[in-house]
């Protein structure tokens, strides 16, 4: 879960003289930010460093990172005109620079581990460029997909399309899986998840399953969702620490591969709390097959690198017992 960051001085070095969209944009800097954890951290995959907002601009949506307050988007939706004026774009031309990333990263690995490249799904990328930026409520949101449907689901055509695209061409990059993530597709209840985004997550991954890559399904605060999320597709289907992890497997089917989860601010307290916590959470696994140990979000950017460090180390010695 977004492996490298600001808790790396590494990292921190590099955001000193280069913007997030020029690490983002520059192939070199974006396979120099992907190999920093490895080189800290035991980690069993490498995930590429990229933003999932980077499709939003080749579509006509203008945006840039505002120091301490995230992403802000220059004009976002505000009438159906707007949605009519997206544009559909080739992400082997639009975003090659992602592509430069994926392959020159795999060089780097050689096959040490595997690479696992993303995207946005259609609700949390809607709701960036809806909102203009990070939202609490999803007011807007969920005002143009309540007031107008129709609107809403030619929103969701396009963005469905543009990230199964997107994803395909990772895919015949190299990347070794992809994960699709829909962080704040939370703030929504099932019968909504049902009617206004299932269909279009679901396209995704039905675009993928020509391919022989897992496909990771992500999302935040989903625990009222759980058996939706699987249904729209996935070979993994990730829980966060508000849901036990046992309970989050048998809501999911077993049939499925789980990706659970620690409370990533566990890690900014004593290292013992951290690693029991991890404790509990390999316990409900119970050692059954097709458990990815992760954290349920992000790294915070406080954390000290020595508990991520220490609590890879602590799962690979419990799961090797």
């Amino acid at each position: 879960m977004r492996q490298a960051g600001r808790y790396m001085s590494e990292y921190r070095a590099l955001r000193g003289r280069y913007s997030l969209l020029e690490l983002c944009r520059t192939p070199d800097l974006a396979t120099q930010v992907t190999l920093q954890p490895l080189r800290r951290i035991d980690v069993d995959a490498a995930i590429l460093f990229s933003d999932l907002l980077l499709p939003l601009e080749p579509m006509g949506i203008r945006f840039d990172f505002v120091a301490g307050e995230g992403p802000a988007i220059e004009n976002p939706i505000q009438s159906e005109a707007d949605i009519t004026a997206l544009r559909r774009f080739e992400p082997r031309e639009a975003l090659d620079h992602v592509l430069a990333a994926i392959r020159q990263t795999q060089t780097e690995l050689a096959g040490r581990v595997p690479l696992i490249g993303f995207a946005g799904a259609p609700f949390t990328l809607a709701s960036y460029a809806i909102e203009g930026g990070h939202s609490n409520t999803f007011a807007r949101t969920k005002a143009l997909m309540y007031g107008t449907p129709a609107a809403w689901h030619r929103l969701c055509d396009v963005l469905a399309d543009v990230v199964s695209d997107y994803l395909v061409a990772q895919i015949e990059a190299g990347v070794d899986a992809v994960q699709v993530f829909d962080s704040w597709v939370g703030a929504l209840n099932a019968r909504d998840y049902r009617e206004f985004i299932l269909p279009h997550t679901r396209r995704i991954f039905d675009a993928l399953a020509r391919y022989d890559v897992p496909t990771i399904h992500f999302g935040v605060g989903t625990g009222a969702i759980l058996g939706e999320l699987r249904e729209a597709g996935g070979t993994v289907i990730g829980a966060d620490w508000r849901t036990p992890l046992d309970d989050a497997w048998q809501r999911i089917g077993f049939d499925r591969a789980i990706q659970g989860n620690l409370d990533p601010t566990l890690l900014l307290g004593p290292i013992d709390r951290a690693l029991a916590a991890a404790d509990d959470v390999l316990a409900r696994a119970g050692a059954r097959p097709g458990h990815i140990f992760n954290l349920g979000h992000g790294i915070l950017p406080m954390t000290p690198v020595e508990h991520v460090q220490a609590l890879a180390r602590h799962v690979h010695e419990r799961t090797r017992q």
